[in-house]
């Protein structure tokens, strides 16, 4: 196993209380998975990627957990070792790939930074494995672009400069934020295809943050589903798509155009994500769950296998 999440909570002291985004919530990774993690704007998914890379705000505290990477826990090591970690062993593609370019230098000296940084190579070594990754990447004119601004960019060139920066180094583990986001339906097709060639050339493991079940499932070997800070299924994508257990899980699915289970009509789920500076009690789902009983305001539901490694966190199949 690469990277174990172990009841990881993480608070936002606010002026308006406390946020609980990240609230015990447990996964893992393997060597050469994808993991995808799925949920609406605001169930925690970016916050538990900042959390690994170390990257939260100065409001932010962790309350709890551990994240243990190749069998050293993140949340304990200096920052020296965390600073030795990010870039070469682990790292993340932002949503915005122009927010996450520096504006006043060309896009192949910060890319260059990565060698420079982590590897024993002259500038002009550096220079020359940037080129080679503007190669791999598909990038036209290597040279041209080396020399190029990030406002000179188009959004897919940004995003093709982001991957290049993150398998600089083959890091063992890349987050991905939501990649693609930003991008039209055409050239998000060209960066998924892209993405999936290189993650297996560089046998890289990735977490695969995003909103989209459909867009997870294309890239994806585990999915796991995240609402309201926390996790409440875990299982293999064909599995995941076959036999949705946990009914957020079941209306994510319904919601899909054209999905097996979406029906004739598009479906919407009722209501939205609690407030979490005053959260509900028991399971967070339960205001806006089909399915609730009266258990399910008093309790929060334990994570159970119930086979085949389908994790599921719902009174429906246990406590």
């Amino acid at each position: 196993m690469l990277l174990d999440v172990r009841d990881l909570k993480v608070r936002f002291h606010t002026l308006r209380g406390i946020v609980r985004a990240v609230d015990g919530v447990s996964f893992s990774v393997n060597y050469g998975e994808v993991l995808g993690l799925v949920g609406e704007t605001g169930s925690g998914k970016t916050v538990t990627g900042l959390t690994i890379m170390r990257l939260l705000d100065e409001n932010a505290e962790i309350a709890g957990g551990e994240v243990i990477f190749e069998g050293k826990d993140l949340l304990k090591l200096p920052m020296s070792e965390i600073l030795k970690i990010r870039g070469r062993d682990i790292s993340m593609i932002f949503q915005e790939p122009k927010a996450a370019l520096n504006p006043v230098i060309q896009v192949g000296d910060q890319v260059a930074e990565a060698f420079l940084a982590h590897e024993s190579m002259s500038k002009e070594e550096a220079r020359e494995r940037v080129l080679d990754m503007f190669r791999k990447v598909g990038l036209p004119d290597p040279e041209r672009i080396y020399r190029s601004y990030p406002h000179e960019l188009s959004g897919g060139m940004a995003q093709r400069i982001v991957i290049s920066m993150a398998l600089a180094l083959r890091p063992k583990l890349m987050i991905a934020d939501e990649p693609t986001s930003a991008l039209d339906v055409t050239i998000q097709a060209q960066i998924m295809n892209l993405f999936r060639e290189l993650i297996r050339e560089f046998n890289t493991s990735v977490i695969y943050i995003t909103h989209d079940l459909a867009l997870a499932a294309e890239i994806s070997d585990r999915i796991a589903v995240m609402y309201a800070g926390r996790i409440v299924e875990v299982a293999r994508t064909e599995e995941l798509f076959e036999n949705p257990l946990h009914p957020y899980t079941v209306g994510l699915l319904r919601s899909i155009p054209g999905s097996k289970s979406s029906g004739s009509r598009l479906f919407s789920m009722e209501g939205e994500i609690p407030s979490l500076l005053n959260p509900p009690p028991g399971c967070l789902f339960h205001p806006r769950c089909p399915k609730r009983m009266d258990i399910c305001d008093k309790e929060v539901p334990n994570l159970l296998n119930v086979g085949n490694d389908h994790l599921v966190s719902c009174f429906l199949y246990g406590r």
